[in-house]
């Protein structure tokens, strides 16, 4: 099934290093949150077809902002959070990324849903977990990207599927997040992860239309580089 929205086109906008600073227009989004060194900022260049669109790094926990790009020119964010819990850095450093990311989450009203990505070797740490719970208190949808699939054999991988739902299932999470495995280096995984996308962006757009809610579709310019 071919995407409704163009991946393809997302571009970089803004950075910010906390949630006043994130961009007021009222433009739908989904973020990408995750551990660092699980593959978060592949998975977003698999999807916009563009290998230098998110920054990389082998130096976990390099990206500290809270990264921007708009689809094209459709009033649309893909929102590329800061990795968690395995940077490097000073424990007063981490506590202000994990107050940052939990501002965002509780109080974002743009954001639509969250991809949560882990490597398939090691889902559901105890950060994932607390991305989990936040997104239930939030009462927002969230899919799991289960990264590096191709890291296993066939079976394996889905044995680690198998056994992530049914986590989910005994947590009581079963309804409110999706799961499915995804390789940015074989690309296995993109037309899955887009529907998912699309639901909720095209949902929220047909919602705000009904409410009365024009969304803006004016392009936010460049600010800040990422890091």
């Amino acid at each position: 099934m071919t995407s409704s929205l163009k991946y393809a086109s997302a571009q970089f906008v803004t950075s910010a290093p906390k949630l006043a600073l994130c961009p007021t227009t009222p433009l739908a989004e989904v973020a990408f949150a995750g551990r660092s060194n699980a593959g978060k900022s592949s998975a977003i260049n698999t999807l916009a077809r563009n290998k230098s669109l998110a920054r990389t790094s082998k130096t976990p926990g390099r990206t500290q902002l809270i990264n921007f790009f708009q689809l094209g020119t459709h009033p649309y964010y893909l929102v590329d959070l800061p990795g968690y819990g395995f940077a490097k850095v000073p424990e007063a450093v981490k506590q202000k990324w994990q107050r940052h990311l939990s501002e965002y989450l509780h109080q974002r009203h743009q954001l639509k849903g969250v991809v949560l990505v882990m490597d398939i070797r090691h889902p559901l740490t105890e950060f994932d977990q607390m991305m989990l719970q936040w997104a239930d208190e939030r009462h927002l949808p969230l899919h799991i990207l289960l990264t590096k699939a191709d890291k296993l054999k066939s079976g394996a991988a889905k044995n680690a599927l198998f056994q992530v739902q049914k986590s989910l299932a005994e947590a009581g999470w079963a309804d409110l997040v999706s799961v499915q495995k995804f390789s940015s280096l074989k690309r296995e995984g993109i037309q899955t992860l887009e529907q998912v996308l699309d639901t909720w962006l095209l949902e929220a757009a047909v919602l705000e239309k009904e409410c009365g809610v024009a969304g803006d579709t004016t392009e936010i310019p460049s600010g800040s580089n990422q890091a």
